[in-house]
Parts: C-alpha cells; structure tokens; sequence
C-alpha cells in the first residue's frame, strides 16, 4: 500500500537527492574554475570563487609616482608636492588603514599624516588620493604604502589572452590547443571503426573460438594501462614510430579497445534477430547488413564510447608524456602545457585556471552536444 498510484517511496527521493547533489559535485568546481579565470590575481588571493560578486578586504602594496618623473614634481607655497591616485584613476577602492612599512600597515588611519623623515610627510585619503611633501626636492623612487582596502568585484579578459595569445611555438596554449585535436579526433575515430568490426562479427557472425575472443576481450578490460605502456613504447621504438602522433594514435586505440568491442558488441546482440535475418533471406551480405542495418542501429551506442574516448584522451597526461614529447615540445598537449605553467608559473592561479577552464571547454561541448545518446549506449544489451 506504500506505493498506490500518486505517492512516491523513499527510496525515490533518496535516488532524486542522490543525483542533486552528484550533479552540485561536478558543477561547482565546474563553476569555480570558470569564474576564477575572469578574476584578477590579487582578487583569486584574497577571497574564493564564490565571493567573486562582492567586495573584498586585501592588503595591498601600492606605490606612489616616482619623482624623477618628468612633471610629477611641484612647488607649492615652497614645498615640493607631489599628488595623486594610489590605484590609479577611476579606481573605487576604499582604505581603512595604512602604513609606510610592512611591519605596521595599521599604523594611521585615512587622513593622517605619516612624518617620513627629513622633512618629508605623506597623506592617504580613504579613496587612495596622497599628497608626499618634502622641504627639499623630492627622489628616488615613489614612496611604497602598505594598505588594508576593500576593493570592488574585478574582473578581466586579460588571462585568456596571456593563455591562448602569448607564447610562439611549442609555447603557446593556442599550439597546444590544436596538437590536442590532432590526438584526440583521429584516436577517438579508429577504435570506432575497428571495433565496429568486430563487434559485428562477435555478435553475429558463426566462426570458431568465437567465445574465447569474447572472454579474451573481457579479460583485456581489467589490464592496467600501466603495465603496457613501456613494452609497448619499446614496440614503437623498435618500429619506427615512437614520439609521434601515430603511435599515440595507436596506443589510444589499443587501451580503448577492449571497452569498445565490450560496448558496441553488447548493444549489437540486442538487436531484432528478425531484421538481420530477412535481410540475409534477401541476399545481403554481411557487410551490406553492417553498414545499412547495424551502423544506423547502433549509433546510440556508437555515440556513447565516442564521448567516453574523446575525454579520456582529451585530458590525458600519462600516454602523451610516454609516446608524444619529444625534445623541441612541437607536439606537446594542453594538460603538458598546464603542467608546465605550473611549473614555471606557480604562484598565477589567474593563468592556470583559464588554461584548466579553455582545456576542458571542448569537452564540455562533446558531453552537452552527446549525452542524451550516454545513458542509452551504457543500457545496451541490459534489457531484451
């Protein structure tokens, strides 16, 4: 009586909350990575993603014009003057205390006059307005002033034309971004085609040892990629065709192999026995019925490994690093290249995440534009 028509049971709200919050786990960092490649480096380290909208309490280093600059200078009722903007014009940053050291950036208040020795004083308004005096002419560089301030929300288009413009050669994002579409289009399209094949023939050809192949095609799918990478780069080497794009074509269509056959052989046995069989009684043959009868059929399931493929060797690190750089980094991916980044550029999380965020954008695309065809690939062969 649980369960009569117009109520649900637990168990369904419980898989409804499950999917909510499996859903949120992917969507925020999704999310945070996005927003945080808009912000400014100063804003990135102050405050998370999620405090982007509002505005934020830092302490800055800020410097004041230098006075050997040409014009900067005045005399004023015979005091050397020089005024201006901490943060530049237009800024609506807002002061709540400052200093002249870095020992005590609390040490006046908005309007104070800090004395700075030999004569000279200096005053910072609230917006970063300062007026540094000196009774003898000012030099050197531009005093420094350490601030705590609320700055607004900041954001910039600048990081993405550090990432996909800067850099020529092997050191450009935008190099890497097309020698990633140059791995992963053609090694997400021969498995496809190879496994189509075969799955074909496991599913409805008659031929010896037909079972084995299958259990020896399930078996391959617990092999640890690991565990093949070497002796087969010792292969490549030994033929002539390590560190380059073929072999990495190749090693990719080797590891998703297994999986493919697994899949698309699956979803081929639970198609109509009736229509292969009329089709045969008509005189087709079983490439005709392949690639007018199967193919059009099995495309949901084609799809499906499609996806999978593509982003497994779209984010792949470990294959590329074993079978694809070489000394000059012509070839180098864009998850190399963001290590890379990280490498040499450590402390600009701005950088990174807009090279994290415009590495897995395409990806995003693939499973939006695909994913209705997911579900329906990974049920194959589940029903009859």
């Amino acid at each position: 009586m649980d369960n009569i028509a117009g109520s649900k049971s637990s168990l369904t709200w419980i898989v409804h909350i499950s999917v909510v919050l499996l859903v949120a786990l992917w969507l925020f960092p999704t999310v945070g990575l996005f927003v945080s490649s808009f912000r400014t480096a100063d804003q990135i380290s102050s405050s998370g993603w999620w405090q982007a909208m509002f505005p934020t309490e830092q302490n800055v280093t800020l410097r004041a014009a230098d006075p050997d600059d040409e014009g900067v200078q005045e005399l004023v009722d015979g005091v050397y003057t020089i005024t201006g903007n901490l943060f530049g014009e237009g800024s609506a940053a807002d002061i709540s205390v400052w200093g002249t050291s870095s020992r005590a950036i609390d040490a006046y208040t908005p309007g104070e006059v800090a004395d700075l020795g030999d004569g000279e004083t200096m005053t910072v308004a609230a917006n970063g307005d300062y007026i540094w005096t000196g009774t003898a002419e000012l030099s050197g560089r531009g005093q420094r002033v350490f601030a705590t301030a609320e700055t607004p929300p900041e954001f910039t288009t600048d990081n993405y034309g550090t990432v996909l413009v800067s850099g020529t050669g092997s050191d450009s994002m935008a190099k890497a971004f097309f020698n990633t579409l140059t791995v992963t289009i053609p090694a997400t399209i021969i498995p496809i085609v190879i496994a189509a094949f075969a799955a074909y023939a496991l599913a409805w050809m008659e031929f010896p040892s037909r079972a084995i192949l299958i259990a020896i095609v399930v078996g391959l799918l617990v092999v640890p990629l690991q565990l093949a990478l070497i002796p087969l780069l010792r292969l490549h080497l030994g033929i002539g065709i390590g560190k380059g794009y073929l072999g990495v074509w190749l090693a990719h269509t080797g590891f998703g192999l297994p999986l493919a056959i697994y899949l698309l052989r699956n979803y081929m046995v639970g198609l109509p026995r009736d229509i292969i069989e009329n089709a045969r009684v008509d005189g087709a043959t079983d490439f005709q019925i392949f690639t007018k009868i199967i193919l059009p059929l099995s495309f949901p399931a084609l799809a499906s490994f499609a996806i999978f493929q593509f982003l497994w060797t779209w984010n792949d690190l470990l294959v590329a690093k074993v079978f694809l750089i070489d000394a000059t980094g012509e070839t180098t991916v864009m998850t190399n290249q963001i290590v890379e980044l990280l490498g040499t550029r450590g402390g600009n999380w701005e950088i990174l995440a807009t090279a994290a965020f415009v590495s897995i954008a395409v990806p995003l695309v693939v499973f939006f534009a695909m994913q209705k065809y997911l579900v329906r690939g990974l049920l194959a062969g589940s029903v009859k």
